[in-house]
């Protein structure tokens, strides 16, 4: 089982953050956090590398059930989704597969939760 589902697309990078961003939306997913690996890494080690985002999503209402089911599920909140210049005028975005993760915790009451949000996620990339 793979980790993550992706799609690749012909846009410049920022046009592939906000479509990522509007996706998320229109899925229910706001953006809790957003990292720029590319200038991170630039500033903390001067290496270089093609743009690449990490975009923390987060769905409140399957959020707010993963956290009354299992207390420390929060280690694996939110949901990431990268999007990453592949090449010029390339660019790609990828999600977590949360049922790939949810299989690392021994409840098998996230799995209630992990398929719906798999759904949710799998149309965000479907719809960049």
């Amino acid at each position: 089982m793979s980790y993550y589902f992706s799609t690749t697309i012909a846009a410049p990078f920022a046009e592939a953050v906000l479509r990522t961003k509007a996706a998320l939306a229109a899925q229910g997913f706001g953006v809790l956090s957003e990292i720029d690996v590319a200038a991170t890494l630039k500033a903390k080690l001067g290496a270089e590398m093609a743009p690449y985002v990490i975009l923390g999503a987060c769905n409140p209402a399957y959020a707010h059930r993963a956290l009354q089911l299992e207390s420390k599920i929060g280690t694996m909140l939110p949901c990431n989704v990268i999007v990453r210049q592949a090449a010029p005028g390339s660019v790609e975005i990828a999600a977590v597969d949360p049922v790939a993760s949810m299989q690392a915790v021994d409840n098998p009451a996230l799995g209630e939760i992990a398929g719906p949000v798999r759904s949710l996620l799998q149309a965000v990339i479907a719809a960049i």
